[in-house]
């Protein structure tokens, strides 16, 4: 791929609207981003930097888009419902031996201890561990992991139990 001087003028006009580099290389086509990127430090387009305004504006505009996409929780949001409800059953201490697949698989002490067991309480679909291990084996992401949605790593009953809080 070469870059003309037609192509150049709309990396420009791109570049100045403050499209990303992803959507030039999108829209431009038969392009990376990288190529992108190089080429407008070649031309010694302005770089940009990510102002507090802006910020504001795309957190605006993401509660106004909430409103259109009511089904969208945050997977944060998804693991703070379940830290709610504290009715978990009681553990019913198993060995490794009388284990089946209807036991959760949570490791209780240390292996080479006298009184080590697992949990023993009905697991979640889908998963080895019953409602309370799920939250430690599943910890909820950081905030840039958090953009990123996931639907299969949340089992249902959190997303049913986020949607009955609302």
């Amino acid at each position: 791929m070469s870059w003309t001087q037609e192509r150049e003028e709309k990396l420009k006009e791109l570049w100045k609207k403050g499209h990303t580099a992803s959507q030039i290389a999108e829209i431009l086509g038969g392009t990376t981003r990288n190529a992108v990127i190089g080429k407008a430090h070649r031309l010694k387009l302005a770089a940009r930097a990510a102002s507090k305004t802006s910020r504001i504006v795309k957190k605006e505009a993401s509660e106004s888009s909430n409103n259109k996409d009511e089904k969208f929780v945050s997977r944060k949001a998804r693991f703070k419902s379940l830290i709610l409800d504290k009715n978990f059953e009681p553990e019913s201490p198993k060995s490794l031996e009388q284990l089946d697949d209807k036991d959760c698989r949570w490791p209780i002490g240390h292996p080479d201890e006298k009184n080590f067991y697992f949990c023993g309480r009905t697991p979640v679909e889908g998963f080895s561990y019953c409602k309370l291990h799920v939250l430690y084996a599943f910890q909820p992401k950081n905030q840039k992991e958090d953009l990123i949605d996931k639907e299969d790593d949340v089992p249902d009953f959190i997303e049913k139990k986020v949607k009955t809080a609302k």
